[in-house]
């Protein structure tokens, strides 16, 4: 089998379910997901990458308005969509990927949010992530991108990232160079004594920091936070001059 091929994740997890209050107008009407950015809604961004990158099935978690999310999705063939309901209870970044493990086999999987957009630079980031992945050592790859030029991000960071790829959260009064850019590779056994019901991802995170099971690849390229409407303005410009 093609060495790259062996590598790659085969399903994926992408979290749909939020609110995006930040995003009101644009939300009160729709899902953030369907947001459009450069002609494109947000989650088609994410799932055509998705599809470039190899990936088979993608399990996407619903709750706000989601009916409108599981219409649009019927029309997707690559990936192929299995729907997480969330409808009755929204889970949180952590308890959406307990519910949708029974969908996400045994091997580690991509873990993506909705509305995450980067622009590649000389390799596609979804592959350098599969081929960085090393299950021995990781519980966890995450896609970072530094706080300074990074695109609509103005915040303090959230990661410290030593020689070796190991991570740790800042401090609460700490500056960060690195942001998590919502992508990750993500093994099955980070969740193993996970608790039922909502709670947040970064809890499963600060464990395997503690272990040292952590590990951070800086993004390639560019990455957009694409978290209120004048974002997008940002987002497309910078989209149009990748592509000129």
């Amino acid at each position: 089998m093609d060495e790259t091929l062996r590598h790659r994740p085969r399903h994926a997890m992408v979290l749909a379910a939020g609110f995006g209050t930040r995003m009101r107008p644009l939300t009160d009407d729709r899902p953030k997901p369907l947001v459009a950015v450069d002609g494109k809604p947000l989650i088609d961004h994410v799932l055509d990458r998705l599809a470039d990158a190899g990936v088979e099935s993608a399990v996407v978690n619903v709750h706000y308005r989601a009916d409108q999310l599981e219409r649009h999705l019927a029309a997707r063939t690559a990936p192929r969509i299995v729907i997480s309901d969330e409808r009755a209870q929204v889970l949180g970044t952590g308890g959406a990927v307990v519910k949708a493990l029974p969908h996400l086999g045994d091997a580690p999987f991509v873990h993506i949010n909705s509305d995450t957009i980067w622009i590649d630079g000389a390799a596609a980031n979804l592959e350098r992530l599969a081929q960085a992945f090393d299950a021995g050592a990781m519980d966890a790859l995450l896609l970072l991108a530094p706080t300074a030029g990074s695109i609509g991000y103005d915040g303090r960071g959230d990661f410290i990232m030593a020689a070796d790829g190991r991570l740790t959260r800042r401090g609460e009064s700490e500056v960060a160079p690195f942001v998590f850019a919502g992508v990750a590779i993500l093994s099955p056994a980070l969740f193993a004594g996970a608790p039922e019901g909502p709670f947040a991802l970064t809890m499963l995170f600060d464990r395997a920091a503690e272990a040292g099971r952590l590990y951070g690849l800086r993004l390639d390229g560019v990455w957009m936070h694409v978290g209120t409407p004048e974002a997008i303005v940002a987002a497309e410009a910078a989209i149009r001059t990748s592509t000129v």
